[in-house]
């Protein structure tokens, strides 16, 4: 059980400090994962910056995801769901390109540059305050991996244990603290698990 997103953060950097894992960048995923990826960035004295995906939801239930897309449109789709409501191509497409639109105006918010960071032979860590779906982080290693980035990691303080098998397909290395059998949600492992705003996750950026 971690305290806040601060002190799971904390406790991945010592893990990581611990591994003495090499990288050049920290991403975090706006926006919860800020306040994990600060701590993780000055422990491994890497600069941090942030890769964006947002979840693509189904017709009729928004909340239910068909998979996600990141700001450059890489997408992960979850083709048993898909198939399984029979949602059209022509819908996909739709939801596609307005919520590559959304994660692109998102991290426009966080950042001066348009786009992410030259990540052409870096050594580049993604960071999130934890996985379920894994849709989200997998748009988002999908977007870091296209860049030409050397090596793409992620690290996260807890994950369902099928989803950090999954994402292990789409990293070279994951680093999760915690993936219990019992996993129902994120915020079950943390006592104090608030939204972020974006005000309050881009002053972890201008530390």
């Amino acid at each position: 059980m971690f305290d806040d997103r601060t002190d799971a953060g904390r406790r991945l950097a010592t893990d990581l400090e611990q591994r003495d894992l090499d990288v050049d960048i920290v991403l975090g995923i706006p926006r919860g994962a800020l306040p994990v990826a600060r701590p993780v960035a000055d422990a491994l004295d890497a600069a941090l910056d942030v890769v964006v995906a947002r979840k693509m939801g189904a017709p009729e239930n928004p909340e239910l995801a068909l998979g996600a897309v990141a700001s450059d449109e890489s997408a992960w789709y979850n083709d048993d769901l898909i198939d399984r409501l029979n949602v059209s191509e022509e819908y996909l497409d739709e939801i596609r390109a307005e919520e590559a639109e959304n994660a692109r105006e998102k991290a426009d918010r966080y950042r001066e540059t348009e786009g992410l960071p030259d990540l052409r032979g870096k050594r580049v860590l993604v960071v999130d305050d934890g996985v379920a779906t894994g849709a989200t982080a997998t748009a988002c290693l999908r977007q870091v991996r296209d860049t030409g980035a050397d090596w793409v990691g992620l690290a996260v303080p807890v994950g369902s244990p099928q989803s950090v098998g999954d994402l292990e397909r789409e990293a070279d290395e994951v680093i999760t603290l915690q993936a219990p059998a019992a996993f129902r949600a994120v915020g079950q492992y943390y006592r104090t698990f608030g939204q972020v705003t974006d005000e309050e996750a881009i002053e972890y950026l201008d530390r």
